[in-house]
């Protein structure tokens, strides 16, 4: 499926866990505890990455896919970071995005995953065909009517 380009519905969302914890400065995967130090590089800064899975259908089949970071800001709108910081304040974020993004239609690129050991295809990238798409984002802070601060 390399290189594939099919145009996809997303059907659902897995938010249970939408992003994990990285080092900022060598972005290798950290535990999810406050504080920990980098066994890498010893830094203590990090950052959230999205890491998303989606279900999606296209014209022939259903599968589950991964959305890393750069195809998951596509559906999102956000950095993982703000999107966990906004979660923070509305318990049902994440439920609601995944009911957001449901039934949309997106062109995406699919490939098979670099690690022998990891079971989904990866979506690389992500582009909407509806004109009138809004990321998860938007509509979540309109249902919760947060605004955005200039």
């Amino acid at each position: 499926m390399e290189g594939n380009n099919p145009i996809c519905t997303i059907i659902a969302i897995d938010h249970s866990n939408l992003s994990y914890r990285a080092c900022s400065l060598c972005e290798r995967t950290l535990p999810d505890t406050p504080n920990s130090l980098c066994r890498f590089c010893n830094s203590s800064s990090s950052k959230r990455f999205f890491r998303l899975l989606v279900s999606i259908a296209t014209d022939t089949k259903v599968l589950n896919v991964i959305c890393f970071d750069r195809a998951a800001k596509v559906l999102f709108g956000c950095s993982a970071d703000e999107f966990f910081d906004f979660a923070k304040f509305h318990p049902f974020a994440a439920a609601n995005a995944g009911k957001f993004l449901e039934g949309e239609m997106f062109k995406m690129t699919l490939s098979k995953p670099k690690n022998g050991n990891a079971q989904h295809l990866r979506a690389v990238s992500v582009v909407p065909l509806r004109t009138g798409f809004q990321p998860a984002i938007e509509s979540l802070r309109a249902l919760y009517g947060v605004r955005l601060c200039s």
